[in-house]
């Protein structure tokens, strides 16, 4: 096999790729697993680093249909009814699993769940813990309980290159391990839960993990993929050069802070009926063009209180790290990339339109956030279609016999180059022409460098390969919308278009792959617990 020097071969029930809480989420739903991740499982990735909460219809006034419609409002016009519903009606059920699980919500001197409103709900039904640490608890209760299930093995610090395919199937997977070795690990499912790509911007909460491998490896295989142009830029990260940007949550707008310019003026008011809690494609825009037109944004949360603010410790400890005081100092803010509302295209259990491949979480495109997501939906998601795809695998996957030949992708090798010079020239690209304002003449040049970068023949890292495929699919399909709609704004055609209120689908073409033939398996099968 040229080019890929294999040193062993595996073999394995249904594969997890991801750590966050959808990974988790699948793989405590499966009878049997293998969860692969490339940092330290509960401690690394996005899924730690949420804020503001999982929303939820749990108040007697607040119900599924109205979380529903508050979702479908804030989507330019985009969201999926079908898959909308599953959501908000399933989010009851699963704040109660997490419960149950050990999460601790925070609570009201009743005891009962404290809820959070955040923009575009109109109830408050934001299930919260730590006041604005949410993932991070939800992360320790799912690690645990990982860790404490007998039937999923955990690798930690393993990169997966790319997705083996035999007779149009996903059958496994090519691993580099934390000593170097490459690794085939073949099973009768894989479920990517990779998150998302916020690291293609300059600007981003997102951590080093979030750059798309899971949606090139899908591109290499051929997968069907929607929605591509639909980046949300989180409205209120903190402004400097701190990489990823900390947030500051929603639910602070929520409470009550304000949003004001460099002269200590609001603004939001003026700009949308809701002011503060107008949805985040709205707010990102508005702040990003009252920083261009007065040099500055802040958040002003100094209003809030003696009795709010300690509830957002997290808030407090990212102020404090650049000699900010939320109580007396209002903390400056600008829009970054947070949230992919596109990926690869799947159902409501979590099926591509590849055999055999299944994907949860940020990586997959349900349509249940259209072109703008509402806040608080992001956890929800993983919860409930990680849940759902770990179903649908247990029931389908049954007797498996491994293949006796399989197809990996001709470039998969990994090989080294320059990767911190290219990816910061990559990502200040993508900031500066696919980004919160968008227009043809950028998209053109941002297309037309990434394709130059991705024609050189010097080598690059696996990582930057990944990083180019995603960006250039990213581009071309923010290229091809030519209207301005959620979270997708185009200078040069500012309006909606009715004629294309409708999602766009791609699906690239397979890439050229090298063939192994396992002789050595012919007789096995492997049957899951």
């Amino acid at each position: 096999m040229s080019g890929i020097e294999l040193d062993r071969i595996e073999y394995c029930p249904p594969i997890v790729v991801g750590g966050g809480v959808a990974g988790m989420t699948t793989a405590l739903g499966l009878p049997e697993a293998v969860l692969l991740t490339e940092g330290i499982l509960a401690r690394d990735g996005s899924t730690v680093l949420a804020q503001g909460g999982i929303a939820a219809a749990l108040d007697p006034g607040d119900s599924p249909d109205l979380h529903a419609e508050d979702s479908r409002d804030v989507a330019g016009g985009l969201a999926v009814a079908g898959p909308v519903r599953v959501l908000t009606e399933a989010a009851p059920e699963r704040v109660e699993w997490l419960v149950d699980l050990g999460v601790r919500f925070d609570r009201t001197p009743e005891g009962t769940l404290a809820l959070g409103r955040e923009a575009g709900h109109r109830k408050r039904r934001i299930a919260h813990a730590g006041g604005d640490a949410t993932g991070a608890e939800l992360a320790r209760a799912l690690g645990e309980a990982v860790r404490a299930s007998g039937s999923i093995e955990v690798l930690e610090g393993v990169t997966v290159i790319d997705l083996v395919r035999a007779r149009g199937k996903v059958v496994g997977v090519l691993v580099r391990q934390q000593d170097q070795s490459l690794t085939l690990m073949l099973a009768p499912a894989v479920v990517l839960a990779t998150g998302g790509i916020g690291r293609l911007y300059a600007r981003t909460t997102n951590p080093a993990s979030a750059y798309g491998a899971g949606l090139a490896m899908a591109a290499r295989a051929g997968a069907r993929m929607l929605d591509l142009e639909f980046v949300q830029f989180h409205p209120t990260a903190l402004a400097g050069d701190i990489d990823p940007a900390p947030l500051f949550t929603e639910a602070l707008r929520g409470e009550g802070a304000l949003l004001i310019d460099e002269w200590g003026e609001r603004f939001m008011p003026a700009e949308h009926r809701d002011g503060e809690l107008a949805p985040r494609d709205v707010l990102a825009r508005a702040i990003y063009r009252r920083i261009r037109e007065t040099g500055g944004v802040y958040l002003d949360a100094t209003g809030l209180g003696t009795d709010v603010l300690p509830q957002f410790a997290t808030l407090t400890q990212h102020a404090s790290a650049v000699g900010l005081d939320p109580r007396v100092d209002p903390l400056p803010v600008s829009p970054a990339a947070h949230y992919f509302m596109g990926g690869i295209a799947v159902t409501i259990d979590g099926r591509s339109s590849i055999p055999g491949l299944w994907v949860v979480g940020e990586a997959a495109s349900t349509g249940v956030h259209g072109a703008n997501r509402l806040a608080s939906n992001s956890l929800l998601e993983g919860l409930v279609f990680g849940d759902r795809a770990a179903r649908d695998i247990a029931d389908s996957t049954g007797r498996w016999s491994p293949p006796t030949q399989v197809h990996v992708p001709l470039d998969s090798a990994p090989v080294a180059g320059d990767a911190a010079g290219l990816e910061r020239r990559l990502r200040s690209l993508m900031w500066s022409t696919v980004g919160v304002v968008r227009d043809e003449a950028g998209l053109h040049r941002a297309i037309s460098q990434l394709r130059c970068w991705m024609a050189d023949p010097a080598p690059v890292s696996a990582r930057i390969r990944d990083m180019l495929v995603v960006a250039r699919l990213v581009a071309e399909a923010a290229l091809a919308r030519r209207e301005s709609r959620g979270a997708h704004f185009r200078s040069d055609f500012r309006h909606s278009n009715p004629i294309l209120s409708q999602r766009r689908a791609i699906a690239p073409a397979p890439a050229a792959a090298l063939s192994l033939t396992l002789d050595a398996v012919r007789s096995q099968e492997f049957v899951p617990a």
